[in-house]
């Protein structure tokens, strides 16, 4: 589990596809892997991934490894990705951890597209379009995950729904970095999923 907090991003090494696997190997900071296992969960992108490999490169930073299976890079912008392209960095939350976020499970839904990029002095508006038979899940001022970013809905109409992003979020992660066109993984709130779904399921009983 996770809480859609960012911890840091990170930047891809390398990409390579053997035996129907995905060796995913990024770059982050080195404390990142202070107590850190292998077959731990970390949210790359907000898509829980499993640690294959992990060592550190020099003094400030380290490596992890991943293997990525194709039902996740179908579903995910992790198809996408490049050498160079920067990634969103969560580890999964411990016992004792502070909640800043909601809770997220690292099991992404579907892609949204970014239409809409709005910038103005210490704001940023972002509009991304989603498919029409997601968009019941999405509800004014809810939780919904974005690259593993917990953040809080804005406008929502038919097949469209908006987020607004202080600096902060915009410096600590790679939303900053979307151009209008770019695919963006999406986690719905599971507390709202499944009132959504027990209610429809009522008006068919």
């Amino acid at each position: 589990m996770f809480t859609g907090i960012v911890q840091s991003q990170a930047e891809v090494l390398a990409i390579k596809t053997e035996n129907n696997l995905c060796r995913l190997t990024l770059a982050v900071e080195l404390n990142l892997i202070e107590r850190l296992e292998l077959g731990a969960s970390i949210a790359v992108n907000g898509v829980c991934l499993t640690v294959v490999e992990f060592a550190p490169l020099d003094e400030q930073r380290a490596y992890i490894c991943f293997d990525v299976i194709d039902e996740s890079l179908a579903v995910t912008n992790l198809g996408a990705l490049a050498v160079k392209d920067r990634v969103n960095i969560e580890r999964s939350l411990k016992a004792g951890d502070e909640l800043g976020g909601h809770i997220v499970s690292g099991h992404v839904h579907c892609q949204a597209e970014l239409i809409e990029k709005h910038v103005t002095s210490g704001n940023c508006r972002l509009v991304f379009s989603c498919a029409a038979d997601w968009m019941k899940y999405l509800l004014p001022k809810g939780f919904i995950a974005i690259n593993g970013i917990s953040l809080t809905l804005g406008a929502v109409e038919d097949n469209r729904f908006s987020v607004h992003l202080i600096p902060e979020t915009l410096a600590r992660t790679n939303l900053s970095e979307l151009a209008v066109n770019d695919k963006v993984n999406l986690e719905f709130d599971q507390q709202t999923m499944t009132i959504v779904t027990t209610l429809e399921r009522m008006k068919l009983a």
